[in-house]
């Protein structure tokens, strides 16, 4: 963990979240300014910075992000109608907090960003 991250911070619980999912290597918790009606950050426990810092070390981390995804998305009822998964990197992809993290979003239609 990195001493001034905030979101090691909250997985220390010196920061407080609404929890949403946790088990040994993710903590997953409500956005505090959601972009959709579902809007849940998935956080490896293990510090990773960025997603370019993910290595074949640290890539268990990755795939316990990618179940706690499912999970969530079962858990907010949006596994059948659909959902969003978003890995942020750096400052030009929009990452703010270099604490690797997913975004999950659903509960409506999710406009195309892309195209």
């Amino acid at each position: 963990m990195t001493e001034n991250c905030l979101f090691c911070k909250i997985i220390k619980g010196e920061i407080p979240s609404t929890k949403v999912y946790e088990d040994d290597y993710v903590l997953a918790f409500e956005d505090i300014h959601p972009m959709a009606p579902v809007h849940v950050i998935v956080i490896p426990k293990n510090h990773i910075s960025t997603l370019m810092d993910v290595s074949a070390d640290s890539m268990a981390d990755v795939i316990h992000m990618i179940n706690a995804a499912q999970k969530i998305a079962k858990l907010k009822s949006v596994d059948e109608k659909g959902f969003r998964v978003v890995i942020n990197c750096n400052k030009e992809g929009g990452q703010l907090i270099y604490h690797l993290h997913m975004h999950v979003l659903g509960g409506h239609m999710l406009k195309d960003e892309l195209g």
